[in-house]
C-alpha cells in the first residue's frame, strides 16, 4: 500500500477495525458452539435432566438431535 493510498483510506481504519473485531468474535463463538467437549457436556446434562424427570423423552431426544447435528457439522 502506497503512501497516497494509505492517506486516502485512513478514515476507513476504524471501520476496518470494527469489522476485524466482529470477525474475531464470530470465529470464537463458532469454536465454542461446535466444540465437541461442550457438546458432550450438554448431552450429559440432558441425560441427567431426563433421568430426573425435568425433561420428557421427546424433549430430550429433540435437544440431543440438535447437539448431534452440531457435532456432525464440526466434523465435516
Amino acid at each position: 500500500m502506497g503512501l497516497l493510498t494509505g492517506l486516502l483510506t485512513l478514515p476507513l481504519a476504524p471501520v476496518r477495525g470494527v469489522l476485524w473485531m466482529a470477525e474475531q468474535i464470530r470465529e470464537h463463538a463458532e469454536e465454542q458452539y461446535y466444540d465437541p467437549a461442550r457438546i458432550r457436556a450438554q448431552l450429559e446434562r440432558i441425560d441427567e435432566a431426563r433421568q430426573s424427570g425435568e425433561l420428557s423423552d421427546e424433549e430430550a431426544d429433540e435437544l440431543e438431535n440438535e447437539l448431534l447435528q452440531r457435532l456432525m457439522v464440526r466434523r465435516s
